[in-house]
């Protein structure tokens, strides 16, 4: 399985929902919270070619985007294929 790196903070209601879909598909993520550790937003934003919001999503090196994309991916039956790829 793909690595998957997730951006966050805590009061985050649609990161709570994208890492709330990771767990229930047993899904293992790294969570960086940009609140605690406000230098790694910089980074977030690069890395999402300039999206400021959160969660910003990573499976491996692809950005799959905010929670209504990882979703996205979930209903399309592609997400699985993401993770294993």
């Amino acid at each position: 399985m793909r690595p998957v790196e997730i951006y966050t903070t805590p009061l985050c209601g649609f990161c709570h929902a994208a890492k709330r879909l990771l767990d229930k598909k047993g899904v293992a993520y790294t969570e960086i919270d940009v609140a605690a550790d406000p230098g790694r937003r910089p980074e977030m934003v690069e890395r999402s070619g300039g999206r400021r919001t959160v969660p910003q999503i990573f499976i491996g090196n692809t950005h799959v985007g905010g929670c209504d994309d990882l979703f996205e991916l979930e209903s399309d039956g592609e997400l699985d294929k993401l993770l294993a790829s």
